[in-house]
């Protein structure tokens, strides 16, 4: 059953990356209010966001449930490295999440929910950038336990890593502008993405360049023969999406930014995945070595195959009803 820690070790993966994507935007609305232009498109940016903002958080309790159950070892490691970036960032999220609820019913102290909102969102997602450096990074193990400091994930590579991450959240964000709103708001979103996609694809290009000079593992596994032929298409082909989004930007076809934003992210994955793999813990335990045991791991794909299709129908169903574009006043509309 070697292939149960794979399909699970997928499922994980998948969490995450519907989690990132989905929450991604929503998150980069956050860091695009503090510049919004007025509180009209304020209010429609906050709409748009509206009915999906919180059934996007789902995708992240479920990685961590998958995580617990089928790779124990690794959820036991990786929880105590991050620790303190993993609890600022959940107190961010629920004090994001009050600060939506109250700026709808608050009038005289409006802005300050707003700020709130804003405050929530970017750090919550540099928090996020600052684990996926460190991850990266790899994490002190000795005697099969975390044996790092409370700081031990702070590193300037974690930082650039948490910015890239702002930069692009905020482009995913205005992509999503560009497709689910129109107006001076949708006119915004296009200014913000003009701005924030290059931003992000200069991150992406430190990150890229800086992982293979500081990690001769990672350097290994993309450089050497024959793995540099069969990987070369990977930033041969993001970069292809990175100029077509561009042009996308002043397109009339309103979805095609957003696509190729979050078709830039599934290609980030891809380079993340192919740089780790196969550890769930980088760089001392694989997959196999962190799993749970046959039964419990049968047990939980068992699960994970009636629950997923699940909460992708559930959202297929959300997303088809809040289809078209929001407006400051009324939301969503047909």
């Amino acid at each position: 059953m070697d292939w149960l820690p794979v399909l699970l070790g997928l499922a994980v993966v998948f969490s995450v990356i519907m989690y990132v994507v989905m929450d991604g935007f929503d998150l980069g609305i956050g860091i695009l209010v503090v510049f919004a232009p007025g509180e009209a498109e304020r209010a429609a940016m906050i709409n748009s966001i509206a009915p999906f903002w919180d059934g996007n958080e789902t995708w992240l309790v479920l990685g961590g449930t998958l995580l617990i159950a089928a790779f124990p070892l690794a959820y036991a490691t990786l929880l105590p490295a991050f620790y303190l970036p993993l609890m600022i960032m959940l107190f961010a999220l629920v004090f994001r999440g009050i600060a939506f609820e109250f700026r709808f019913r608050s009038r005289r102290f409006r802005w300050l929910w707003d700020l709130a909102f804003i405050g929530g969102s970017t750090l919550a997602t540099f928090c996020q950038g600052i684990v996926l450096g460190a991850f990266i990074k790899g994490i002190p193990v000795a005697d099969g336990s975390f044996r790092g400091s409370t700081f031990g994930f702070l590193s300037v590579f974690a930082v650039i890593c948490g910015a890239g991450l702002l930069a692009a959240y905020a482009m995913l964000g205005a992509t999503w502008l560009i497709f689910k709103s129109s107006g001076t708001t949708a006119h915004y979103g296009r200014l913000a993405a003009r701005i924030s996609l290059p931003l992000t694809l200069a991150f992406i290009a430190i990150v890229s360049i800086w992982t293979p000079l500081a990690f001769p593992r990672i350097a290994t596994r993309w450089f050497s023969w024959p793995n540099i032929a069969y990987l070369s298409p990977v930033p041969i082909v993001t970069a292809g999406v990175a100029f077509c989004a561009w042009r996308a930007i002043s397109d009339t076809r309103d979805w095609l930014p957003f696509l190729l934003a979050v078709l830039l992210f599934l290609l980030a994955f891809l380079g993340l995945g192919i740089s780790i793999w196969p550890y769930a813990v980088p760089y001392t335990a694989t997959l196999w070595q962190a799993a749970s045991s046959p039964p419990t791991l049968a047990f939980v794909g068992a699960g994970t195959a009636v629950i997923v299709p699940l909460i992708l129908a559930y959202f297929a169903f959300a997303y088809w009803v809040f289809r078209g574009k929001t407006t400051d006043q009324t939301g969503y509309g047909h």
